[in-house]
């Protein structure tokens, strides 16, 4: 297969990076795999699309690290849709500077073209839009979900302080890996309005419940298919823990991560998101639970991946590969019996 994934920026781009990871795994099923940024979208006068990356040779790597070293060394070339089997959107929004704020309104448009001349798109484009934000959270069923307030008032977030009867986060519905992530103590008004005001400068803020189950960090855990991953009856899934006084678990932020134990609570937290993100076509998606509550539904490029692979000691990456292989196999099959959507998540 040819394979193309979009990438927010190559020089964010690190080994323990799970898109490394999972190209690396494609590379060395022997698939072509290139690598692009949102610049690299053209639309020609003929309206074929075509994708400006670098294109990693065929071979065997033994590591990340010789595979992202290779990588930032190839030539660029362009593929064209008729030549391209798979687009694997692997982006991250938040991540874009206020100069790119373009980058993920064109990535989305130009996927939808990339759909309608053929090309399997994972994760669906129009799912992706739908979830480009954290506002996506409040369409999960109100059991899986703590109290959550979002809003640009501050009134109204010191009324739902107040309200609360421990103590509360607050957070940007635009962001990631933790940032302007603050808590709240009940009763504490030390502060409560800098906060708010801090994070009112970023746009619209999350008001939160403060699980105390957070103490004991948080549960990453990926669906694929809309079903939690697992291999040789392991999980795809690790804790994270936070580090010294920071209430943030993200790696990011200095967590730390461990084995996870994977309950039925949880499997049955899964069960009740499961039609949402099939509906949408997430073909891979990050779980972030904590206790009996998810708080974040990660869809463009969750990470984690080389940890769970260590920690549990299990190749997560190859039946995720293996199920993109097989994707495809009924895409060349049947392309015009199955929406792109329906494709990316049928199991």
């Amino acid at each position: 297969m040819n394979i193309a994934i979009l990438v927010t920026d190559f020089n964010l781009k690190k080994p323990m990076h799970a898109t490394v990871r999972l190209a690396r795994e494609l590379t060395n099923g022997g698939h072509s795999v290139w690598f692009f940024t949102a610049d690299g979208f053209s639309l020609g006068a003929d309206d074929r699309l075509s994708i400006v990356g670098v294109k990693v040779p065929v071979k065997t790597f033994r590591s990340n690290r010789t595979y992202l070293e290779t990588l930032q060394s190839c030539p660029s070339g362009k593929i064209t849709t008729a030549e391209l089997d798979v687009l694997f959107l692997r982006d991250n929004p938040a991540r874009y500077t206020q100069d790119r704020s373009w980058a993920r309104q064109a990535v989305a448009l130009f996927s939808r073209f990339a759909v309608d001349q053929g090309v399997l798109v994972l994760n669906d484009p129009t799912g992706l839009t739908l979830a480009q934000n954290k506002l996506y959270f409040q369409t999960l069923p109100p059991k899986v979900r703590s109290k959550t307030l979002i809003t640009r008032n501050p009134q109204d977030i010191r009324e739902f302080a107040e309200e609360l009867d421990g103590d509360l986060i607050l957070k940007p519905l635009q962001g990631s890996g933790g940032e302007s992530v603050f808590l709240v103590k009940k009763g504490s008004t030390y502060n409560f309005n800098q906060l708010v005001e801090s994070s009112l400068k970023i746009g619209y803020v999350i008001a939160q419940e403060y699980l105390p189950a957070a103490e004991e960090g948080d549960i990453r855990l990926y669906l694929m298919n809309g079903n939690p991953l697992q291999k040789n009856g392991h999980y795809a899934a690790f804790r994270r823990r936070r580090s010294g006084d920071d209430i943030r678990s993200n790696m990011h932020a200095g967590g730390q991560v461990e084995a996870a134990v994977i309950t039925p609570e949880v499997l049955d937290l899964c069960a009740q998101v499961k039609s949402r993100i099939v509906e949408d076509g997430l073909f891979l998606v990050g779980l972030d639970i904590v206790g009996d509550k998810i708080i974040e539904v990660n869809v463009f490029c969750p990470g984690g991946l080389n940890s769970m692979e260590k920690i549990e000691g299990v190749n997560f990456s190859a039946p995720i590969c293996k199920e993109i292989e097989r994707k495809f196999k009924v895409h060349s099959t049947q392309p015009n019996g199955l929406d792109n959507r329906t494709l990316a998540t049928m199991a």
